[in-house]
């Protein structure tokens, strides 16, 4: 039950500078924010921060790391949101951690990677952690989201981690529906220089580019997961 979340989000070149295409599109979102999440913004600085992060950080790996150019501050940006969304449902629930469940939360988390490095064959642990977009300074706040997640499952289940497949299920759908909630009540806004949200795993997406469409037949956007599905 601990690897969940980690594997529904998948784990298993610096951002761009420019002014925004779209003046509507600006106005939606202050200027130097990466992302405006409820009341909070992600600074354009604290992205870049960790944009550099993770890139001095895969220079240890090389081979290993796939993820690569914009895909790397979409990524990065995706977990720095998930995390808000993660804080924000467990206090809807009454919920808050303390340090020792944020230990053993990472702990969890670096024994599914080893696990995963395990059975998929080469590569480590640290580089998985790494190119599914988490740097090493933000294991603490992967730590704290695995914890907030385990105290929600434990809650939505009377107590107790789930044991049964029905039991899972009906647990993650709890635990689907009261982050979706919580995600609207945060009502998320990405700079479009880095792209869009996609509410269906909470992850940054590109926005087609309109400019180099074929003159005529305007590039299709996909609306899947435009808007919270709650």
């Amino acid at each position: 039950m601990a690897g969940r979340k980690f594997r529904a989000a998948g784990i298993g070149a610096v951002a761009a500078a420019g002014a925004c295409v779209m003046l509507s599109a600006c106005s939606s979102v202050q200027i130097g924010a990466a992302a405006i999440v409820g009341n909070e913004r992600i600074t354009q600085s604290t992205l870049n921060t960790q944009v550099t992060n993770f890139q001095q950080a895969a220079t240890k790996y090389p081979g290993e790391i796939q993820l690569t150019g914009a895909a790397i501050p979409q990524t990065v940006l995706g977990w720095l949101i998930k995390f808000r969304i993660m804080d924000r449902t467990a206090s809807a629930a009454g919920i808050s951690v303390s340090n020792t469940q944020i230990q053993q939360g990472l702990a969890d988390i670096e024994e599914q990677a080893a696990q995963a490095v395990t059975q998929n064959g080469g590569g480590s642990a640290p580089a998985l952690l790494l190119d599914s977009g988490i740097t090493p300074q933000m294991m603490p706040d992967l730590g704290k989201y695995e914890a907030q997640d385990l105290a929600l499952a434990m809650q939505a289940n009377g107590g107790k981690l789930p044991t049964t497949t029905a039991q899972d299920n009906t647990v993650t759908a709890a635990l689907n529906k009261s982050s979706c909630l919580a995600a609207k009540s945060l009502d998320i806004k990405v700079n479009p220089q880095f792209g869009r949200l996609d509410y269906t795993a909470y992850t940054v997406v590109s926005i087609p580019d309109t400019l180099s469409a074929t003159p005529g037949k305007p590039a299709a956007e996909s609306t899947s997961g435009l808007t919270p599905a709650c």
